[in-house]
């Protein structure tokens, strides 16, 4: 049996400690955006770093594609209450762009920014990890533009609306403020396995 996002309706039980709380298993991967998909002409697209750093960065999509790259297999659970399981991930590792810059003392927190207005928090410590990264492509396929396409941020040990679609770039920032659904009452931090949905 599956519900209307496709979740199949088994309770965690099934999944020991791999499903989080109020969570349930779904086959497919529902769009839930925030407003309209942006359209993104790659000869143009630009990721920048600034903010509380030493030194103001920008790579254009062909020099970003040149850092180095990996594939990862994750798990994804969003707010809305529906995981998907075995996630196979092809980008750029967080840590491998971390190589380039050099934040200054105290900037613990990164505010993601994307093409569209999107905004998220994410402290330093969490898109260290080592599976987080700037994603290009799922499955074996390259990123939907529904799905944050041409690339999003994906950091698994948190709800997914951290995982901002069409990122664009790192603002490094010296204390923890709130980002777009943040500030609609979102939980600041958004771990799944201790149910921070909200505020």
């Amino acid at each position: 049996m599956f519900d209307i996002f496709g979740r199949r309706k088994q309770d965690r039980e099934t999944y020991g400690d791999r499903l989080p709380p109020g969570q349930k298993l779904t086959d497919g991967w529902p769009v839930l955006n925030y407003g309209s998909t942006p359209r993104i002409d790659l000869d143009k697209w630009e990721f920048s770093v600034w903010g509380e750093v030493e030194e103001d960065l920008s790579w254009t999509w062909d020099e970003f594609l040149a850092l180095p790259s990996t594939e990862v297999t994750s798990d994804i659970h969003c707010v809305t209450a529906w995981s998907k399981f075995d996630n196979e991930w092809e980008g750029i590792p967080f840590r491998a762009v971390m190589e380039h810059i050099r934040p200054k003392p105290g900037a613990q927190y990164v505010m993601v920014h994307s093409y569209g207005g999107y905004t998220t928090n994410v402290p330093l410590a969490d898109l260290m990890d080592d599976d987080a990264m700037f994603a290009y492509r799922h499955n074996g396929k390259d990123l939907a533009r529904e799905h944050g396409g041409p690339m999003r941020l994906v950091v698994p040990k948190l709800y997914f609306w951290k995982s901002a679609k069409w990122v664009r770039g790192l603002e490094f920032i010296l204390e923890d403020k709130p980002g777009f659904w943040e500030m609609y009452g979102y939980h600041i931090r958004g771990d799944p396995w201790k149910e921070e949905r909200y505020s």
